[in-house]
């Protein structure tokens, strides 16, 4: 490690919790310098829905290479972006009845917030967004205003505005009475609260805790939304792509939302990519060139993302994500049960939370998986929350071995 101490910044945060140098990787594992091998439960933050070194992309993209694809191209026509385009909708769009204009930008989550945001103030002619405590929406100015997080938005070094915060649903003071306390505000005149651009929302908060959103309640803010002029915008960066059981993780909710952000799992492979899907009517307020990017034509990207829509031919990954996650929830409630401790197991599909109510026990029984092979990072308030995001892909042997590291850390470390 030490050219990292010694040359990188000490921003640096994931070379702190896993302290070694890794050197490769295949499907939900990753190898050091040194041979060892680590189960990875972290997945690249919800980026490798597809494990490290998807054979069938990696095939796609030496093709590509060899073929001499355009790599980069800003947002100009080529046939790697029309293929991805094409079996996008074809494979997510038509068969949800959805028509929206996809698209591309700075090719990270942050970036989808951003421009969301500016389509948002643009379509309603509004400046104010309002968001929900404890969300996580990125670290650019516009979308670290919506994150909620105190440590993050302390390093802006300057005042983070325009951002009405709510109470999420399941945080103190959340639920269908904050909607119509808020409904009623928006209602007088003088109030002093104007109405808002858009309501932006996670349906899971991953960052924030695995804190899980009813289908009930994120009705009700998509109706508040409309009723009051405002866009109603899903951020599905962590949570999409398939890590709920379903492409998009709100699907069979009855919504409807105006805007999507995408990133993180649509690249395939781990190469960058963003998108967002917004209806025709919201996208039709852009003028040419107007929200741009160096790297929204991201060929690599392109030719992997399509083969990981290939996985959304049959309902064999998605049939395997649901047997994942009740071997996780079995176990981590059995875990909970035992141990009598007030630990909390949430989550949905392939991303599941344990809140094992205190941040330095969360982060002692971190460093004890990665002791004994395990890559799994804490996350909410206070990094409470031990949060597992592996492959989509990964083995069963590989699940439950994952699953038995982490139960012995934590009733050691308990």
């Amino acid at each position: 490690m030490e050219a990292f101490e010694k040359w990188e910044s000490e921003i640096r945060g994931y070379s702190r919790t896993f302290p070694t140098v890794f050197a490769s990787a295949s499907n939900a594992r990753q190898t050091d310098e040194q041979g060892r091998s680590f189960l990875d439960f972290f997945g690249g933050a919800g980026v490798l829905n597809f494990g490290h070194n998807n054979p069938r992309m990696k095939r796609a993209m030496i093709e590509f290479l060899e073929a001499d694809g355009v790599a980069h191209s800003l947002d100009m026509a080529t046939t790697t972006k029309r293929d991805f385009i094409e079996k996008f909708a074809a494979t997510v769009l038509e068969p949800r009845g959805m028509n929206m204009r996809m698209q591309f930008m700075g090719p990270t989550g942050t970036n989808a917030v951003e421009a969301a945001l500016k389509l948002a103030r643009k379509v309603t002619g509004r400046p104010d967004v309002v968001a929900f405590t404890h969300g996580f929406h990125g670290m650019t100015l516009g979308s670290l205003a919506l994150t909620a997080n105190e440590y993050f938005r302390n390093a802006a070094g300057v005042r983070l505005e325009n951002v009405v915060r709510l109470p999420f649903e399941t945080a103190a003071g959340g639920g269908l009475r904050s909607l119509e306390e808020f409904r009623a505000q928006l209602a007088d005149g003088s109030s002093g609260y104007p109405p808002p651009a858009a309501f932006v929302v996670e349906v899971i908060q991953a960052e924030g805790g695995v804190n899980v959103a009813t289908a009930e309640w994120l009705r009700a803010v998509q109706q508040l939304a409309h009723d009051v002029g405002a866009l109603f915008v899903i951020d599905e960066i962590q949570v999409g792509c398939g890590r709920t059981g379903s492409y998009f993780s709100f699907d069979g909710m009855g919504l409807d939302p105006d805007i999507i952000c995408l990133a993180k799992g649509i690249g395939g492979y781990g190469t960058p990519l963003a998108m967002n899907l917004a209806k025709p009517e919201h996208d039709a307020h852009w003028s040419p060139g107007e929200h741009t990017g160096t790297f929204r034509g991201q060929g690599l990207s392109f030719v992997a993302g399509r083969e990981a829509l290939t996985y959304f031919d049959d309902d064999a990954l998605m049939d395997r994500v649901h047997a994942h996650t009740e071997v996780m929830v079995a176990a981590l409630t059995r875990l909970a049960d035992d141990l009598d401790a007030g630990f909390d197991v949430r989550g949905r599909g392939m991303i599941q939370g344990l809140d094992v109510g205190d941040g330095a026990l969360a982060k002692a029984v971190a460093a004890a998986c990665f002791d004994d092979g395990l890559l799994i990072g804490p996350c909410g308030t206070g990094g409470r929350v031990l949060k597992l995001i592996p492959p989509l892909t990964i083995d069963d042997e590989d699940l439950v071995e994952g699953l038995g590291i982490l139960d012995a850390a934590v009733r050691r470390t308990v």
